[in-house]
């Protein structure tokens, strides 16, 4: 059997092909063989020689969504927004982006799998915290932000955004949903981080909206 010489591309493939189906019928309904239909040259054994399930490829989806469009690189480099700003300018872009709102939402379920939770928690840590960390000490020197605890909150918000804050981990209502967001705005602008403000309100409460109702 011939090898494929160029992985890399049969995996972006497969992601992309994914992704519109994703986006157009939704993950549920969605399988496996429907992603080799929209490829149309490969077989069910290639799609599961890079990913063990729909899981797997449900995950990567999203990562590849968050590194075409990343916030943070978007703000970085602007001369026209002190740290805070850029912190706030990443999230409302984060949460105004309705294919990564979408996907993100669809992804829900899914972190009920151990695994998919552990590797999310991981790559949260590895990407998301320095990023994090990077502003909050930005926002620091030009005086935008005041705490004492950048790496801490750096460290904490990706936890909380990511665990606390998800339903299939500590089940609740979209109203104590609501309440733990409004909470976290809270505490974040007592520890010197203003960070949340009406419009950001607004897009996260829009997001738990169009959540799916769980049991408590």
């Amino acid at each position: 059997m011939a090898r494929n010489k160029y992985p890399e591309i049969t995996v972006e493939r497969i992601l992309e092909a994914a992704q519109r189906l994703f986006l157009e019928k939704g993950y549920e309904n969605t399988t496996i063989q429907d992603i080799v239909d929209e490829l149309g040259d490969l077989t069910k054994g290639a799609v599961y020689h890079h990913f063990k399930s729909k899981e797997e490829i449900l995950d990567a989806v999203s990562d590849k969504m968050f590194f075409e469009n990343n916030p943070f690189e978007a703000v970085r480099n602007r001369t026209d927004l002190n740290g805070l700003q850029k912190l706030q300018e990443a999230v409302r872009m984060n949460q105004s982006d309705e294919n990564r709102v979408s996907i993100t939402l669809q992804s829900i379920p899914i972190t009920q799998n151990p695994r998919i939770l552990v590797g999310m928690i991981e790559s949260n840590r590895k990407i998301l915290t320095p990023y994090y960390q990077e502003l909050l000490e930005e926002g620091n020197r030009d005086g935008s932000i005041r705490t004492e605890y950048a790496k801490e909150i750096a460290e904490l918000l990706p936890l909380l955004t990511s665990l606390w804050l998800l339903p299939a981990v500590f089940p609740g209502t979209k109203a104590d949903l609501k309440r733990k967001f409004h909470f976290l705005g809270d505490m974040l602008e007592r520890m010197g981080v203003p960070l949340v403000d009406e419009s950001i309100y607004a897009l996260v409460d829009d997001f738990f909206e169009r959540m799916p109702e769980t049991e408590e």
